[in-house]
Order: structure tokens, then sequence, then C-alpha cells
């Protein structure tokens, strides 16, 4: 067992230690809610509510800043309005996920924020449906598979998150917000939020994709939601409407209802808890009342008094209300950029005779950037020509291996890979070390896997698919090597489980950068 899994094992060990004596499920319970109480009794003292706080923001600075109060929660009414509706809908409506039950049932602080954790992160740009098997997993066995979440920067990040946990801070979870973003390394303000939150009891307010949705609907906020202006105002508004007595629910009330009513293109507007309160259908039933001539001169409904194109939350001019998206009008994002194409050439070396059965090499990509730390087939950049290309990939091979044949190098075909910002092209090559001594040693950063350890190796989707075209798994490619040992990722029914998987990925020299989340690729 390497260091870095041997401390992972005392964080779980220290996750798992003895709980105090608690009894039936009807004393969790009591135990649960007395922690509610405490939390929101503590929060309540300290400092006046945040609703209040936003209330008695003066006008004159809200109006410098050229936003109308129009899209602001400005009465306590309205905000427990929004409370209450909300929690009442995710009480009847959600969805059972293990973290959430882990969250309710769970008496000790630290494994409780520890649940919650690994659960956000894993969460990050990843589908709910993908994520709820990883994270059963992952929490009944530590060493257990992170390839195939994509986004693996996330993985280190939480692994040094983790370590810092146990090695400088006594296996406790910071307790706030401000001091899990302050001391624990890749943990962001939602994360931070999120954590404490649920795990503790703090009503502070997080906004995800899902919350920035719901809030620019319910106060018709058009303008671009990642601009900086705007992502302050739906922090001050998820700050101000978050429940004092329940702000765990509240905010995974809060991300429900913008993951499973108010969606991106297809919102269900009549099974909404607050359409009641939402700026964004009042507009939909303004315009089709203007459009059927039923109101004459001014209508009689609230809408935004900078609507000259002052007001910085309002639709930009360039692009106006268009009747046919109705709410989803809310919010106009800025048109993406399309990713830019790249291209490189890649070659499955492989040793079909080597002792153990097939192995094939792979290599180590740098610290930082794409893929950062993951291994892949030795590639380089694409080369104008086919003779450049040849002579660049074959330098790159006898790098890692020691000489080796040219005449047996081949191009197969090409794999097209989109990442979030990069479309990469991959001319995929074969060489095959028949007939040859195997190669025992390679130098740091090279390795040689067998079947299993391919598999179960931290290895992109890309790299899977070059394998693929290697093994003349898809079609109109050129067939690989009928002689070798490694089969397909496709021909698995599923992957092993808790086999040195973390040993694999967070090798003890990878560094652990905090670069940001969204940088990273899958």
């Amino acid at each position: 067992m390497t260091p870095l899994v041997s401390r992972l094992s005392r964080l779980w060990a220290i996750m798992r230690k003895p709980r105090a004596a608690v009894g039936s499920g009807h004393r969790r319970q009591a135990a649960s809610q007395e922690r509610r109480q405490k939390h929101a009794k503590s929060n309540s003292q300290a400092k006046p509510s945040a609703c209040d706080g936003l209330a008695r923001q003066p006008e004159e600075v809200v109006l410098q800043a050229s936003v109308s109060p129009y899209h602001l929660f400005r009465d306590i009414a309205e905000v427990t309005a929004f409370r209450r509706s909300l929690l009442s809908w995710y009480d009847q409506e959600k969805r059972d996920l293990p973290w959430r039950r882990r969250a309710e049932d769970e008496v000790d602080p630290d494994r409780r924020a520890y649940a919650v954790w690994v659960s956000e992160v894993m969460l990050q740009q990843t589908q709910v449906a993908t994520v709820i098997n990883y994270y059963t997993g992952w929490m009944q066995e530590v060493n257990q598979l992170w390839a195939g979440l994509g986004y693996y920067s996330r993985g280190r990040r939480l692994q040094e998150g983790a370590r810092k946990v146990v090695e400088e801070l006594g296996g406790h979870m910071p307790r706030t917000a401000e001091t899990l973003q302050q001391l624990l390394p890749g943990v962001g303000r939602y994360t931070a939020g999120a954590i404490a939150s649920i795990a503790f009891g703090q009503a502070t307010g997080v906004v995800d994709g899902n919350v920035a949705r719901v809030l620019c609907r319910v106060r018709a906020i058009g303008a671009d939601p990642s601009s900086t202006l705007v992502s302050q105002r739906l922090w001050g508004l998820a700050q101000q409407l978050v429940d004092p007595a329940r702000p765990g629910d509240f905010n995974q009330a809060a991300m429900e209802l913008g993951a499973t009513v108010c969606t991106p293109q297809r919102p269900l507007c009549s099974q909404c808890p607050v359409q009641s309160l939402c700026r964004a259908r009042q507009r939909v039933e303004r315009e089709q009342l203007l459009a059927s001539r039923s109101l004459s001169g001014n209508p009689d409904v609230e809408e935004c008094a900078l609507n000259t194109g002052q007001c910085q939350l309002c639709l930009p001019a360039s692009e106006p209300w268009d009747q046919t998206l109705g709410v989803v009008n809310f919010p106009r994002k800025a048109s993406r950029k399309p990713p830019r194409e790249e291209s490189s050439a890649t070659c499955v070396l492989e040793q079909p005779g080597a002792l153990g059965g097939a192995q094939i090499l792979l290599v180590q990509r740098p610290n930082s950037g794409l893929l950062a730390g993951l291994w892949e087939f030795p590639s380089v950049t694409w080369e104008p020509s086919e003779q450049l290309q040849r002579k660049a990939l074959l330098q790159e091979l006898q790098r890692w291996a020691g000489p080796l044949p040219a005449t047996r190098l081949r191009h197969l075909g090409e794999v097209v890979h989109t990442f979030s910002h990069i479309k990469l092209t991959y001319q995929v090559y074969g060489l095959a070390l028949e007939g040859q001594t195997p190669v025992t040693t390679v130098p740091a950063g090279a390795r040689w896997l067998t079947q299993e350890e391919f598999h179960t190796a931290a290895v992109s989707t890309a790299m899977k698919k070059v394998f693929r075209v290697y093994q003349g798994q898809q079609p109109g490619t050129c067939k690989g090597s009928k002689r070798s040992q490694v089969s397909s990722p496709c021909s698995r029914k599923k992957p092993c489980m808790g086999q040195q998987v973390l040993d694999n990925f967070f090798r003890p020299h990878i560094s652990t950068d905090a670069s940001n989340l969204n940088s990273a690729a899958q």
C-alpha cells in the first residue's frame, strides 16, 4: 500500500469512528432536529437575517448600479412565501438520493460533511444519474473507481483536501463556508456553501447552474449570469432567500427545482411551486394579453422601471423578448465560442509476448493543463506530412521504449474527441513488438500495462476510443493485432471495483495544483 492510499484509508477510518450511542431511528431524527434548531438559533443570534440586510439596502445604491428593484425581493412577506412554497414542494417531491440519505441520517458531523463533500465534487458538471453508482461505491470503499466520471482534476483536489483534513486538521472538517473555502484546496464558494449548509446548518446561500436559472426566471434577469455583476446579484438573492431554519434543505430544494422543473429548454411551469412569484411567468402572461389586444393603454402588470436599456439585469438590447421562447428568454447566455481544433498522432505500442500476457505502453501527461496527470498512449503534435509524422512519432516511442522497428509502424485510422474547449483529432498508429525480447524497464513517467491494469488505470475516454480503433472495433478502420491478448473496454460488462485505482490514479509524484475546476476536461 502506498503512503497516499494509507493516508486516504486513515481518513476513512476517521470518518468511520465509533458513533455515540444513538438508539432507534426516532432518536436519530430527534438528534437531527435538535441540531438544526441549534444551528438556526445560533445563526439568528449571531447576525441579522440576510433578507433583512438586503431589504434595507439604500435605494440610491441600487439605482447607481443601474439595477431596478423589480429584479429583487423587496419585502419579508415575499421572501417567506418563496421559502414556504419551495420547501413544501421539496418535502413532497425530492428525489431519493444516497448523499441526501447520508446527510439526513449521519450524526457524526465530520462523516456527514465528508459525505456531502464527495457528492458535491462528483456532481460538478456531471449529471445526477451518472454520479449515483460512483458515489455509492466510493462511500462503501475508499479505493474506488473514478475513471469514467470525467473532470479528473476534481479527484486530485479531493485527495489533496482529504490529506489536509487528516494531517493538519486532526480529522475534523472546517465548520463554516468561509473556513471551508479558506482551508481546503479546490473547495470554492459553491462547494463550501453546500457543505456548510447541508452538513452544519449554516444559513448560507449557494448558486450553481440550476439555482442561477431559477433565480433568473423568478426575477426576470435576462443578462448573462456568468458576468460579474449578474453573478454578484444572484449570490445576493440566494443569501437573501435561504431559510435559516432549514438552510441545507432549502439549497437542495432550489437545485432540485432547477434540475427537474425549471429546466433549461422545456420548463414545467404548471408544476412549479413558486410560479405565482415568477416574473418570467408574469412576463409571458403580459405578452399574451397584449398579443390578444385584451389590454388597452398601459397594462396593470409590474415591469422593470429601467426598461430603456439602462438596467443591467434586463434582457440585452441586442436580444429582445422572443415570444416563441416564453420563460426560456431568461436568462440569455453569452454565445459560446466553438472549440478550437487541434490534431495529434498517437500510437498503441504492444508487446504480445510479454511475460504474464500482452502489455501496452502508457505514458503520463504533465501535471497541469488538459487531462493533467492522466495516462495515455505516446503522442506527438500533428506534422504536415506523413513522413515527418512517422519520424516524430517513432522518436517519441523510442524515448520511452528504446530502439524499435520503424517498418512495423502502421496508420490505422483517426479518432475525433471534443473536450469542453478543444476538438482534438487523433491519428491512430499501431506497432506490435512480435518476435523481440520484451521490454521490461521504462523511464519514470511510463509503464507497461496488462489487460486488467489498462481498464482500471486513469485513462481518458479519448484513449479508450483510440484503443478500440487499434483493436478494430470501430467500423471502417483497419484491423489491429489479432494476436493481442488485450481486450476492448466495450467487451467488459462493467469495470472492476476497488482494484488499486487510487494507487494508479493518485500516484505520489503527481502535483496537486488548484487550477480552476471548469478548465478540467473529461
